[in-house]
């Protein structure tokens, strides 16, 4: 492994011959490596600011750079310095101290206890025409529980659903510290109860889970076709159901049209109250983008706004995702961006390139874990391959909209339930393992 330092100062040989000598000294100035982990760089950076746009301008150029001079290379973290929360900035001529606003560290943190995050509150989901049944549907559970009892909310990904159930959660916990209230994952409960198998602890898996008085699970889906977990779940579902405790899921569809669900378990969902929470339309979009727009003290004319909202058709995590690069821009240039300019950050800086082919997204992410290609392609269920290709379908999924049969012929004729399952999986692991949410990302960063 290459010493920091000298890792580093190569880099910002490489860097300063590429760009500007003004962006170079602005961006790259007070920049070190702190330490390197399992093929992660972790930067030290000076702001929070520094840090948004080294990842939003710069990440592609710098991962390649050290990718250059170090082959292990697999990611890069950026960590801001402490020293560097609090800056000097010119102003009119004038010397004013900054402060960064952050949140403190456990605000960032899920509960382990519970599961919960706490930034998923009532007072940051925002209502409009597209949720505004659900969103009423889980008024009246936290006002009279068990009035809906279970309560499904299903939707496709990004549409607030975890957002909601959590939000349930974080109430209940707050204004009754008597409740016990656990959030999870189907997958999590699955994995959990084969554990519990394997170790002998099945009467204490049966003991944990029965003690809560609310209990959410996310992603009800993965319960597909797994016989020993939804029987499990059942006999759960009733000993909680029976004593009165609330019961809150969700799904990416109807469990009438989940496959492989029994038709006990299905029952017992559709006993309850089944919200679906659709695509955000424009009004309600425009409603996101105001409210998250006032957090993040980002002022957009109404144009941009009106721009914004009817052009972007996809999820939320897509406005948010916008939100975020008009706020860099924002404070880089300190000023309020036209329409012009948003559009033009839309165009260049927001989607993936589409003309990139199949091939190339196999090849980027097979270096990227250190793989060989031709590996992705073979019949073998060995944990090192197996990973980086449910990555890949999920990202030609995911990022490039690939229907499920062609990904699974394009990766050796593979059938699409197996593409589905591996999209899935991926999906909510994501959720769960912030390392695989990291690499993600990195690998997005490297396909822009």
């Amino acid at each position: 492994m290459i010493e920091n330092k000298k890792l580093w100062d190569s880099v910002l040989v490489e860097m300063e011959l590429a760009i500007s000598k003004a962006n170079f000294s602005m961006w790259f100035k007070d920049t070190s490596i702190t330490k390197q982990d399992d093929g992660i760089v972790y930067l030290n950076v000076p702001s929070v600011f520094v840090k948004d746009w080294l990842n939003n301008k710069y990440h592609k150029s710098i991962l390649k750079s050290l990718r250059g001079f170090a082959d292990y290379v697999r990611g890069v973290e950026y960590v801001v310095s402490k020293e560097g929360m609090i800056k000097k900035t010119e102003n009119t001529g004038a010397n004013n101290t900054q402060t960064i606003n952050e949140l403190p560290l456990q605000d960032f943190y899920i509960n382990k206890e519970d599961n919960l995050n706490p930034r998923y509150t009532f007072d940051s989901f925002v209502v409009g025409p597209f949720n505004d049944l659900a969103y009423a549907a889980s008024q009246a559970i936290i006002k009279q529980p068990t009035v809906y009892n279970p309560l499904f909310i299903y939707g496709n990904t990004g549409h607030g659903k975890t957002h909601l159930i959590q939000s349930i959660g974080n109430y209940v916990k707050t204004n009754n510290s008597n409740k016990k209230v656990y959030y999870l994952t189907s997958d999590k409960f699955a994995q959990d109860f084969i554990n519990s198998l394997d170790k002998g602890k099945a009467e204490q898996f049966k003991e944990q889970y029965r003690k809560y008085d609310l209990l959410i699970i996310d992603d009800i889906q993965f319960f597909a076709s797994k016989q020993k977990t939804q029987e499990e779940f059942f006999h759960l579902f009733n000993n909680l159901y029976d004593n009165s405790k609330q019961l809150v899921f969700s799904s990416d569809k109807h469990p009438n049209f989940i496959q492989g669900l029994e038709e006990r378990v299905r029952s017992r969902f559709n006993a309850g109250m089944i919200v679906e929470i659709p695509a955000p339309d424009v009004e309600s979009r425009t409603q996101i983008l105001k409210k998250k727009s006032s957090v993040a003290n980002l002022n957009l004319s109404g144009d941009v706004l009106d721009y914004l909202a009817s052009s972007i058709e996809g999820n939320i995590r897509e406005l948010e995702g916008v939100l975020n690069s008009i706020l860099c821009q924002t404070q880089l240039k300190n000023k309020e961006l036209n329409l012009n300019e948003v559009k033009n950050l839309i165009k260049n800086n927001i989607k993936p390139k589409k003309n990139i082919s199949t091939k190339e997204v196999i090849k980027i992410i097979t270096e990227f874990y250190n793989l060989e290609e031709g590996m992705i392609y073979k019949k073998t269920r060995k944990k090192e391959v197996v990973k980086p290709r449910q990555v890949i379908m999920y990202i030609l999924r995911e990022d490039f909209n690939i229907s499920y049969p062609s990904i699974g012929d394009k990766l050796g004729g593979r059938d699409h339930t197996t593409v589905i399952h591996s999209c899935e999986k991926i999906k909510n692991d994501i959720k769960l393992d912030l390392s695989l949410n990291k690499e993600i990302n990195q690998i997005r960063a490297m396909l822009l």
